[in-house]
């Protein structure tokens, strides 16, 4: 049966444009945006994003992207990027990781999200299922951008929301594509060695069977958080655990969360070279480049030892205000609270429950939903977090993302207070 098409007095766009939309965390951002604009007291833990008075990118880094601007780096740059910063990667990544790729298998962008565009454009066909675990970040998105079938696994607290080969293995022979997250935004938990391992071993294996006969199943391997694992968690990632799955993998990877740097937009993959060339090609004619002065920045400052010290204050930092929240949840549930919390693993974030549903505000009505729960939280607390729901979990996940990036560590206390009284006065 075709689809019936309506029409509307503005004028029908394309499939794509209907069909697609908007980020729900950016809705929900213009919600608070809207309160804070009346003068409200809202503490903002929605983005992963850092306040720059609370977490300013590296002072070297800083000082180098003003020093390209003035000695005026300010010409296009190759649309894979600057040699001396692919070079730079390339030595950053061994050293680092102990993975091996050459300059000519690095790309260069804007940020990685014209990466993670590139690679679903450059590996999924339209119509081809692109298979990843929910909650995760915008997978849902570039599917419908790519033109392909999503096939969202719904994951448990009880694996810290992380995918295993089991949960993968009935979708392998369909499967065009497998997006996935370590350490995972929105939860900050990290995949175990093990789990991991029989993912990517069960990848060459569907791969030994589609060997002449029909197209791989490829693997986008975001990690941009990696560099962020707190105390016993540890990062591990597919090629360096099986090695044969480096011909189907691509890594995501960059400067923005782990140097405090979203807004200097350097972002990098890598991968077969193959792949990287076509990616270049998608990305060239978009022109999601990163601006050429922070390449140059960024080369020089990954060749210095100041990333080490850098890292070494910024997740002091941020494990200091994850665990004052963490602790702070615990104290809730032990006092009978309906929240739960899990430990702090990696990232900016903290996965936090509130269980609200089915309450009653003495002057209001029952909180029927999530996005109930969501606005009460606001409204009465104080507090913007951000629902599972939002990262493609089913619709009534009472799961939340709290992102510290702008926590100050003065006011966690009033926040757990705000939100210790909002429940209480919960029938």
């Amino acid at each position: 049966m075709e689809k019936e098409v309506v029409l509307n007095s503005e004028g029908q766009l394309s499939e794509l444009a209907e069909e697609l939309k908007g980020s729900e965390i950016i809705k929900l951002a213009g919600e608070i945006k809207s309160k804070l604009a009346l003068g409200a007291k809202i503490y903002n833990y929605t983005i992963g994003d850092f306040d720059p008075k609370i977490f300013p990118i590296p002072t070297t880094l800083r000082d180098g992207i003003v020093s390209a601007y003035q000695e005026g780096e300010t010409n296009y740059p190759p649309s894979n990027g600057i040699a001396p910063l692919r070079e730079t990667l390339s030595t950053y990544l061994k050293n680092k990781l102990g993975l091996s790729y050459s300059s000519e298998e690095i790309l260069v962008s804007g940020g990685a999200r014209p990466l993670i565009y590139a690679a679903y454009q450059a590996m999924l066909d339209p119509g081809e299922k692109a298979v990843f675990p929910v909650p995760s970040w915008n997978n849902n998105h570039y599917t419908t951008l790519t033109r392909g079938n999503q096939v969202a696994l719904q994951t448990t607290a009880e694996n810290n929301f992380m995918p295993t080969a089991d949960d993968l293995r009935p979708h392998m022979n369909e499967a065009g594509l497998i997006a996935l997250c370590s350490p995972l935004n929105p939860t900050g938990t990290v995949f175990s060695e093990n789990d991991l391992r029989e993912i990517s071993e069960l990848i060459v294996e569907e791969n030994k069977k589609r060997e002449g006969v029909r197209k791989p199943v490829y693997l986008i391997y975001d990690q941009i958080y990696w560099q962020l694992c707190h105390g016993e968690s540890k990062h591990h990632d597919p090629v360096s655990l099986v090695p044969e799955i480096r011909p189907y993998t691509v890594y995501i990877d960059g400067l923005s969360k782990a140097f405090a740097a979203t807004g200097v937009r350097v972002g990098w993959a890598f991968g077969p070279a193959r792949i990287m060339g076509k990616m270049k090609s998608i990305l060239g004619h978009i022109g999601a480049w990163a601006p050429k002065p922070e390449q140059v920045a960024s080369a020089q400052y990954l060749s210095t030892a100041d990333p080490d010290r850098f890292m070494k204050g910024f997740k002091s930092e941020i494990l200091e205000r994850l665990n004052a929240f963490y602790n702070g949840f615990k104290a809730l549930k032990a006092e009978g609270l309906p929240v739960d919390v899990i430990s702090p693993q990696a990232a900016i974030y903290l996965t936090i429950q509130i269980d609200l549903i089915g309450r009653t505000p003495p002057e209001g009505r029952t909180l029927e939903n999530i996005g109930d729960v969501t606005q009460y939280i606001l409204n009465e607390a104080q507090l913007a977090i951000v629902p599972f729901s939002a990262f493609g979990a089913e619709g009534d996940d009472k799961w939340f993302r709290l992102s510290v990036g702008t926590s100050k560590m003065e006011e966690i206390n009033a926040v757990l207070d705000n939100l210790r009284s909002s429940i209480i006065r919960l029938n």
